[in-house]
């Protein structure tokens, strides 16, 4: 054989070992080459709104991510693979923060999938739907909804007009008031976009439970409070019927300073009727004395069963989110959105088997449905469109937060 045969020979047998080598490792993963995805771990990440101009923040949704991944890690992990989670980036409510923390997580840190992904503002979505990336969090804004690769752990919170909405919100303060004839509503939002949209379907929400509506606004403006909030407050005490106040103020702003703000001067104003939101069961209102008198008799709507209750699955969430961030861990709405998107998401990965790429653990997601007393139910396709039709009410009264009206679901309307 001559020399250049016998050279060129070795080289095709090199290449062909390397080859090999590649195929056994890609192999061995089980993933066939999915990113973050090995023989023995899964990578994760999130993006929440840790820091805003407002003050509100998701930031807790974390710890509870971190404290169910620790425990499916201790009971051996999905199909053997134990989650490595990197922790969630901070996208500050800013849209193209929010993107450029999602192609670091993707492009960078090569994680499997997003969760949980938890921001008002998010900018993410549109590059995960093009990579084919899941996520999974807390859906509360229109661009979580009908994408392949997003699923929110309770539903679609901003279906489209002619799809469903959620009517537990209405129904259960109904439930409070003793029913909800001859009562009415007011909903303020700001003007960003997922706060306008809610406006929507809060408003049939409440008129499905039987309210009539006093009037609705998207006037504050969504990046900072206004010093004078005379106006706005001059504008609901005078909605309802014959120019009286209305029965109900629901408000679905960002939280933060934004409610403290609004329902200080609406009590200064005389308002007695029932104010709810989705942000203020909230530990860390009460370290200010001004922000719990603010908020205090307010009944904040989570969808989860409330930390107060003493159901088995809320005692193991505590205990799990206790031994994740110690003594000092705050048990806030967010650390449950985190914990129960975390929950859905391993509950997706082990339907999609051992062989895990994206792939499978989309088709696994798209017909999967799952129960559990702390969170209520989910179902997909259905809740790529529509809500999951669970919620509580929870009170602050006298400095602590107490069960006003346990998780219970409710059918969903056409929006």
């Amino acid at each position: 054989m001559k020399t250049s045969t016998m050279l060129r020979t070795a080289a095709l047998a090199a290449v062909a070992t390397v080859l090999g080598a590649c195929a056994t490792g890609n192999e061995a993963s089980g993933g066939a080459g999915t990113a973050g995805v090995t023989g023995d771990s899964i990578k994760i990440g999130g993006v929440l709104t840790e820091t805003s101009a407002t003050g509100y923040s998701t930031g807790g949704a974390e710890l509870g991510a971190k404290a169910r991944f620790d425990r499916a890690n201790a009971e051996g992990g999905v199909h053997g693979r134990k989650i490595e989670f990197v922790g969630a980036e901070d996208d500050g409510m800013t849209p193209d923060k929010g993107a450029a923390a999602t192609r670091k997580l993707v492009q960078k840190e090569k994680v499997f999938a997003l969760v949980p992904v938890s921001a008002p503002q998010f900018g993410g979505a549109e590059f995960l739907e093009q990579q084919k990336v899941p996520w999974i969090g807390w859906a509360t804004g229109p661009f979580w909804c009908g994408k392949q690769s997003a699923f929110g752990f309770n539903g679609c919170l901003a279906p489209q007009p002619g799809q469903k909405t959620q009517t537990w919100w209405g129904h259960q303060v109904a439930a409070q008031l003793g029913g909800a004839e001859g009562r009415t509503v007011w909903i303020q939002a700001t003007d960003s976009t997922a706060s306008k949209y809610a406006i929507s379907t809060m408003s049939k929400s409440f008129t499905a439970a039987g309210f009539g509506m006093a009037g609705t606004s998207a006037a504050l403006p969504a990046q900072a409070p206004p010093q004078d909030w005379s106006p706005y407050v001059n504008k609901i005490m005078k909605s309802g019927p014959g120019g009286r106040a209305p029965d109900v103020l629901v408000s679905v702003m960002a939280g933060g300073k934004f409610n403290s703000g609004l329902y200080s001067a609406l009590k200064k104003a005389g308002f007695k009727g029932l104010i709810t939101d989705a942000t203020s069961y909230d530990p860390h209102v009460l370290r200010d004395p001004q922000t719990t008198a603010a908020l205090d008799g307010v009944f904040a709507a989570p969808q989860f069963e409330p930390y107060e209750s003493d159901i088995p699955e809320v005692a193991q969430m505590k205990a799990d989110l206790e031994k994740a961030g110690g003594a000092g861990a705050v048990l806030d709405l967010h650390a449950a959105t985190g914990y129960w998107s975390a929950e859905v998401f391993l509950k997706m990965a082990e339907k999609a088997g051992k062989d895990l790429t994206r792939e499978a653990f989309m088709k696994a997601a798209e017909a999967f449905s799952y129960q559990n007393k702390g969170f209520g139910r989910i179902e997909f396709p259905a809740a790529k469109t529509a809500s999951n039709g669970c919620g509580a009410l929870v009170k602050l009264e006298g400095g602590a937060f107490k069960v006003a009206q346990h998780l219970k679901c409710f059918d969903n309307t056409v929006l």
